[in-house]
């Protein structure tokens, strides 16, 4: 394996960077009637989408090993959990088809799918770099997170395609548009076939804070180039709350999208970064309106919950209630 380039940053500091008030008035005639229920707490509308965590929730490796993550994940009633390709844990370069397959039948025997992979490793190694060992580097990574997929038995691999500019990394030159462009489509061009070979879907992530692929349109034209299959879009709710909708996309991308992160956002915030983000429920995204768009592309895939900060103290509070939260948005409670 290639040393690590000595800036090399852990994955926590890099995950540090980056992101009913009405009343009701009542007559003197209505005074001896039951009070009014709010249509909130009534029938909900169900939805067949899948409920997902992705493994930052947990304070892993630091406090709970990967079978512990699992076992919480499904004893609060996920249906799956994504995995992140990581230099250092259980899913790294470390391992290899032996112990990505021994953590598939981990997750068998628990009973919780893994709903699949991501990684943070695109932003010290983006595709797209002025630094040709960072692009190579990047390559050789995407290519074993592909392996890595395929052995852990989920055909979703979140693909980051480039970046013109990342604000948290201040030792990267910006790549111009037009050349971020070329790199990514031939990156995704090379790793591509060996996708499909491993039945492994490519999903392209919207991300909006590294400056490339900014509207609905670029990401249609992005992924229909390539025709085929194994190429799609992994469509993050959080990433595009600061300046548009998601809402907006999801009815134009339609059946583009392969696999989904709910990010919670709050466009009351002034911080402009993974702080940003929030638990579920607990910001200004319209999740009915989400949740219908999804539904009228026919998407019945997981919904994954991506959050960045395992809670200091009782960490399964945060699971406990994320899954709540998502029940309640599927119609299951």
């Amino acid at each position: 394996m290639p040393t690590e380039p000595a800036n090399t940053v852990d994955r926590r500091q890099l995950l540090s960077y980056a992101a009913f008030g009405a009343s009701v008035a009542a007559g003197s005639a209505l005074a001896a009637q039951p009070a009014v229920v709010s249509q909130n707490t009534g029938q909900r509308k169900q939805y067949a989408m899948k409920k997902s965590i992705n493994l930052w929730a947990f304070p892993y490796p630091d406090k709970m090993s990967l079978k512990q993550c699992l076992q919480l994940a499904k004893d609060a009633g996920f249906d799956g959990i994504e995995l992140n390709y990581d230099l250092e844990s259980d899913l790294s370069p470390k391992s290899g088809t032996q112990e990505f397959t021994a953590i598939r039948k981990m997750a068998e025997d628990i009973g919780i799918a893994i709903s699949g992979l991501c990684s943070f490793l695109f932003w010290p190694y983006p595709l797209t770099s002025n630094d040709p060992a960072e692009r190579a580097r990047g390559m050789e990574l995407a290519g074993l997170m592909t392996q890595a997929a395929h052995d852990l038995g989920t055909e979703n691999l979140l693909v980051v395609p480039g970046a013109v500019h990342m604000p948290w990394r201040a030792d990267h030159d910006p790549t111009p548009n037009d050349v971020c462009d070329k790199r990514a489509k031939a990156a995704v061009a090379k790793l591509l076939p060996k996708a499909e070979q491993l039945k492994v879907s490519m999903n392209i992530e919207n991300i909006f804070f590294n400056g490339y692929l900014l509207s609905p349109f670029e990401m249609i034209d992005f992924v229909d180039s390539f025709d085929s299959e194994y190429l799609k879009v992994h469509f993050d709710t959080g990433n595009i709350m600061e300046y548009q909708f998601p809402e907006h996309w999801i009815s134009m991308l339609g059946n583009r999208i392969k696999n989904v992160h709910l990010k919670e956002y709050s466009k009351k915030s002034s911080d402009h970064s993974l702080e940003a983000f929030r638990p579920l429920l607990d910001g200004t995204t319209n999740w009915p309106a989400v949740l219908d768009a999804f539904e009228k592309t026919n998407y019945n895939g997981y919904l994954t919950f991506e959050y960045f900060h395992p809670y200091m103290h009782f960490p399964e509070a945060l699971i406990y209630q994320t899954a709540d939260s998502l029940d309640r948005m599927l119609g299951r409670k």
